[in-house]
């Protein structure tokens, strides 16, 4: 029977977990990442973990073929080094070598949102055997993305590709914090999505959206402006259709270059469900390249959740069948 360790490194936590055969979690283990600190100490726990998740699953760390990790910044999955990750302060860190050196196993290492699309392309929403493109997307702090084409994570010449937050869909726009203006992430982020609704309460001070926002201005998080709408405010309501329309923008873009058959949405804001989907699948509907075909691409909610990481961190060695 064959298992699967994966290790998912945030910037926060450090998470590690065993797989089945299917795909399924048999046992996690997690450390505190407690940044800022040294890569070697932090490498020491991320193996501490990894031996606490096989050493709960029952099983050895020989029993694996090799270790994945997902990691971010700008990854070298073919050398194993983190060349950059600005929330760790890691430069040039050979995590393959150095974290292998101390579980004595192979160790794959990639992009943190390149392994959890090939997480949900594996075990989650785009698991389906016909799906071969795959565009993930999660709305967060950022936009992260991971794009699958024919099967394989896509990442560039130099392993810095599926930035999709980083594309512009309003020139001369808000600034982002990449250093240009009006990024998509600026607009469809939970971040961008909260500076709009605060926004839209300094400007409108009738608005029912300060009693949804408990606190004024500093309780606006990334559902006030859908619980305002389904309040009935119409400020509210104004700010949910402008959100919905910016994220239809890049939405539409990465549809129409890649035209991938699925596309999944995940982080908090995709927990709107249909409030979400059905304007967000109307504006797409219309307005990609493809409309008047019979093959077109599908919007869906991401099925893995916070687990998406850690499973497509222990799935980097295999291919769908």
């Amino acid at each position: 029977m064959p298992y699967y360790l994966g290790i998912d490194l945030g910037g926060t936590n450090i998470a590690a977990a065993v797989l089945d055969e299917e795909y399924r979690i048999m046992a996690e283990a997690a450390r505190k990442t407690a940044c800022p600190r040294p890569a070697e100490a932090i490498m020491d726990d991320m193996a501490a973990a990894a031996q606490e998740a096989a050493q709960k699953a029952g099983i050895r760390l020989q029993d694996v073929e090799y270790v994945g990790v997902g990691c971010p910044g700008s990854v070298n999955p073919d050398s194993g080094d983190i060349q950059y990750a600005n929330n760790l302060d890691f430069h040039n860190v050979p995590m393959g070598k150095h974290l292998g050196d101390r579980l004595g196993r192979p160790i794959r290492v990639e992009n943190d949102a390149n392994a959890a699309a090939y997480g949900e392309y594996l075990a989650g929403a785009a698991a389906q055997a016909d799906i071969r493109n795959f565009v993930a997307i999660t709305l967060g702090t950022g936009v992260g993305g991971g794009v699958i084409l024919g099967g394989r994570i896509y990442s560039g010449s130099n392993h810095a590709g599926g930035e999709l937050g980083h594309m512009v869909i309003q020139a001369g726009g808000r600034p982002c914090t990449c250093g240009r203006k009006g990024c998509w992430e600026a607009y469809a982020s939970a971040t961008g999505l909260i500076q709009s609704t605060r926004e839209a309460m300094r400007a409108d001070p009738d608005s029912a959206l300060w009693q949804t926002a408990e606190g004024g201005l500093s309780g606006v998080n990334g559902r006030t402006a859908f619980d305002g709408m389904r309040a009935g405010d119409g400020t509210a309501a104004r700010v949910v259709r402008e959100y919905v329309e910016a994220l239809a923008a890049g939405l539409t873009n990465i549809i129409n270059i890649f035209q991938p058959d699925l596309v999944s949405l995940a982080g908090g804001i995709s927990k709107e469900g249909d409030a979400l989907l059905l304007p967000l699948r109307e504006i797409v509907d219309r307005e990609d390249y493809a409309r008047f075909g019979t093959q077109r691409t599908r919007i869906a909610i991401a099925e893995l959740g916070n687990d998406a990481g850690v499973i497509g961190a222990a799935l980097l060695g295999v291919s769908k069948a």
